[in-house]
């Protein structure tokens, strides 16, 4: 808004920002967000918290909340930022959705999977009754910045967890990303998704897989940011994942939960005759060249049934199962029989 540029730049009011920032986030950069602040005449408050799975409970919202209360914010002129990774910017988009009924807010990604998966779309919220993300709503940001210097500093494990997010775009819309993952996954990883120049096989892998997987994101999620429509190749992974994820904290970290999700599902595709032994092969190659587990052990019959049971819950009675039909392209199926599902699971565990 240009009016709103330059009332911000003219005015003789100091900026004023209220910043969330991961704790882990903080001891790498935390000096130097602030240096920014400081040069730039901001009055700031930077609150640092720990954002894991564990800790992502409407307590931290309030505890945010009342943070921002004390700093005391404009709520149309002030955004909340909150720069870390998926869980924080889910848990500041409650607060902020919630603060006045609606205060802007920016989202900074800091790991791979925030920066491919949650800096899109519309959604926040947090853990309930051990269940993921069972209070939140739909608040889209103002802003998301994506900066990948961040990605640099985070451990292997966590590149490989954001692959799996990306994987899952690849596997449902794109057999180009597909491609890139397959061929460049490994420098990726030993990269961590920086540009570097004197690669020219690999020009730049990261920003294309980077910009495909965001912008085949946004196609998808575009046209439904608020989910009117419950048939989403993007739930994809996400069928059994929750479940999982949930009942093995912390042994497993999203993007993984998401690949035992696909790994299983690829199973599902192949039993049902909708991809070949090849294309499953070629699947769960790429998967474990990106260092994605293909498996884990609590994983169990009565744990898919139980998620499955779960998802007809919230998603008006139909399963809304989306299932690879070849290498980047997909379906959503509503008539896969138990059958067939167990079927897909004893030679999953067999394999």
């Amino acid at each position: 808004d240009p009016q709103q540029l330059e009332l911000a730049t003219t005015s003789k009011r100091k900026l004023r920002r209220f910043i969330v920032l991961d704790e882990v986030v903080d001891k790498l950069y935390g000096s130097k967000i602030r240096e920014y602040f400081e040069e730039n005449n901001v009055q700031h408050k930077i609150l640092a918290l720990p954002t894991t799975e564990e800790t992502k409970s409407m307590d931290v919202v309030l505890n945010i909340l009342q943070e921002v209360q004390d700093f005391s914010i404009d709520r149309r002129t002030e955004p909340i930022i909150a720069i870390g990774g998926g869980v924080c910017l889910d848990i500041v988009g409650l607060a902020a959705s919630l603060y006045r009924r609606r205060t802007p807010y920016i989202r900074v990604p800091t790991t791979l999977l925030s920066y491919v998966d949650a800096s899109v779309g519309a959604k926040n919220g947090v853990n309930f009754l051990q269940c993921k993300n069972k209070l939140g709503g739909y608040t889209p940001p103002v802003a998301s910045f994506l900066d990948r210097s961040f990605i640099q500093s985070i451990p292997r494990r966590h590149i490989s967890n954001g692959l799996g997010e990306i994987l899952k775009m690849a596997l449902m819309k794109h057999k180009g990303l597909f491609d890139l993952l397959k061929s460049h996954g490994k420098y990726l990883l030993d990269t961590k998704f920086q540009s570097c120049s004197g690669f020219a096989d690999h020009r730049d892998a990261a920003l294309q897989t980077t910009r495909i997987a965001i912008e085949t994101m946004l196609e998808e999620l575009a046209p439904n940011l608020w989910e009117d429509d419950l048939d989403r190749l993007v739930d994809f992974g996400h069928l059994i994942s929750p479940e999982l994820e949930m009942r093995v904290l912390p042994s497993l970290m999203h993007g993984e939960a998401v690949n035992v999700d696909m790994a299983f599902m690829t199973y599902v595709a192949h039993a049902r005759g909708l991809i070949t032994t090849e294309e499953k092969e070629q699947i769960l190659q790429c998967m474990r060249g990106l260092e994605l587990p293909v498996w884990h052990s609590g994983c169990s019959w009565a744990l898919i049934k139980r998620a499955l049971r779960e998802r007809l819950k919230h998603s008006g009675g139909q399963p809304r199962m989306p299932l690879p039909t070849g290498l980047g392209v997909a379906e959503i199926f509503n008539d896969t029989t138990e059958e067939t599902l167990e079927r897909a699971y004893k030679l999953w565990v067999r394999d």
